[in-house]
Parts: C-alpha cells; structure tokens; sequence
C-alpha cells in the first residue's frame, strides 16, 4: 500500500516505520523537518513538508491508508492555557489538513487510523475495568481526544474506514520510561503520589503490531484501547520496574512535585484508568506482552 504517515519522527512512528517499510509498503511522511525525516529513515522514505508536493509529481501520488500520528508531546511542559491550546490545535489542525486532502483526491484512502489516547476515559479512582464503551469523566484530556477523535470521525463522510488508536502508557527505549531510567539507576525511583493510580499500558512492539492489525482488518472500525490487557497501579509498575534494573524502589515522589512541574497537567501522574483492550481482543489480536513483568524483562533485556 501507498501510506501517508504525520508526526514520522515521534516516538511511537520510529518504531512503526521499519516495520511498515518492511512489510513492502511505501510511505509518505508529511513532516515540519524534512530534514529529520531523511536522517532517521534515509532514502526509504518520501518526506513532503507541504501536503500540495503529492500533487505536484508526475501525476497525483495516490494514498491507500493513513496514519495520523501528529501531536504536541502533552507531558513536555505546564499546562497553561496557551500551552493547552497548543495541545488541541496540534492535533485538530493536523487531522483537518488530512481531511481537505481527502476531498481533493479523487481516490480516496481506504482508512484512516488516527491517533488518541486514554486520556479520553478523564480521570477514574475506580477499580473497574474499562472498555471502549466505558463511563467516561470529563475535563481536558477527554476534550483533548474527544474532538481529535471527532475531526477524525469526519473522513466517514468519504468512504474512509475510520480507527481511533486509544493509546496508553508506550513502554520502550523512549518515552516515558527514558524519563524514569536514570533516577531508578541512582537508585531514587518509587511511587508517584499515593501509588494507586492505575496505568494502563502497552510494550511498543504490540503497539505496532496493533496498528499493523487494525490496518490490514478491515472489519475493524471505530475507537480501540491499545493497551495491554493486565494494567496496574502506579505503587506495582514502579516496584516492577526498579527491579527490572535491578534497583531499589523506595523514595516515593510526592504530589507537589509533578504539581509544580506540570500544573494542571500533573493529573497525568497522580490520576489514572483502568483500560481494558476489549475491541482488540474481541478481533483476535492476541498480545505478546500481557504482563508488566514480561515486558519490562524484555526492554531490560534489549538496553
């Protein structure tokens, strides 16, 4: 398949490229930095900084599938007001963009799989497992996906089979845990907060295996929780981890740190859901990776 991938130099898309190239596919990244693009995929890739350079080559470049993967990193700064806004616009701005080149085409993609993330659960103290269909808790993260998933929902006007990737907690070398590993090496990692938040998470190898499903099923539409189906609380993945490196996990980081650093986004630390991947698992996608313990022996193993 031709595919069109934004957002080609995140976290998730570095590890979702190779794979994808492997498997015989070309692909377009529509990219700020075309130089970036080039340094970390060479030749293989075709970079485009505008989406008009597709109909400027020898004929309309025509796109089987799209990846939506843009986005502003929501755990990079404080959350102002501004900085929210940022959060939003980055990724409405980009799915529209994708939306008016789908008009334009005169073969339209078969689907479009567009990234969200659990935060569109909000925040639950529960216990519940919670799927697709789940109670939902409002606030900003859940705007934040809600219109993401809204603008992406669009492309149903098209013909465009349409998955919301409902992503949680990525577990690779980046990330989340980049930012964990050196204090847990010095040996001054713990819980955050209370440590019963639940963290719903997934090893990046299902991740792309998940997106690499959901684009070649072609039954599969709609919302879909990408994550493994074992989530657990914060006080366990923390333990879990410490002793993947061999580490103590014994000094806790209290409420008012990640409160100071991020604001209002600290609810990203100290709150949680408890996600359960059911759409996936009810169409047979089978995870390698169940557990925390079995993950984290994996990247440990791979560092």
């Amino acid at each position: 398949m031709n595919i069109l991938v934004t957002g080609a130099s995140g976290f998730i898309a570095q590890a979702l490229i190779p794979h994808l190239l492997a498997d015989g596919h070309t692909l377009w990244a529509w990219t700020r930095s075309r130089e970036r693009c080039q340094h970390l995929y060479g030749t293989q890739l075709n970079c485009v900084s505008h989406l008009n350079e597709l109909f400027e080559s020898d004929g309309v470049v025509h796109i089987d599938a799209m990846i939506n993967l843009a986005g502003e990193g929501i755990a990079e700064k404080r959350w102002s007001e501004q900085r929210k806004a940022q959060l939003l616009n980055s990724r409405i701005d980009t799915t529209s963009s994708l939306l008016e080149l789908i008009q334009r085409l005169d073969r339209k993609p078969k689907v479009l799989l567009s990234a969200s993330a659990i935060g569109f659960y909000g925040s639950h103290d529960g216990d519940e497992p919670i799927a697709e269909d789940g109670a939902v808790s409002g606030g900003f993260t859940h705007e934040l996906c809600h219109r993401w998933e809204e603008e992406a929902e669009k492309a149903r006007e098209h013909g465009v089979r349409v998955c919301s990737l409902r992503t949680g907690i990525v577990l690779g070398h980046g990330g989340a845990l980049a930012k964990m590993r050196l204090p847990f090496l010095l040996g001054m990692g713990g819980r955050v907060g209370s440590g019963a938040q639940w963290m719903s998470w997934i090893h990046m190898a299902d991740e792309v295996r998940a997106i690499q499903f959901l684009l070649s099923h072609e039954q599969c539409s709609g919302a879909f929780n990408l994550t493994a189906p074992n989530a657990v609380q914060n006080l366990e993945f923390t333990q879990r981890f410490a002793h993947s490196l061999h580490r103590p996990s014994w000094i806790p980081l209290p409420e008012f740190v990640p409160k100071l650093m991020l604001g209002e986004g600290a609810e990203l630390l100290l709150e949680g859901q408890r996600v359960y991947p059911k759409r996936l698992l009810q169409e047979g996608f089978q995870f390698n990776f169940e557990t925390i313990d079995s993950a984290f022996k994996d990247l440990a193993s791979r560092h």
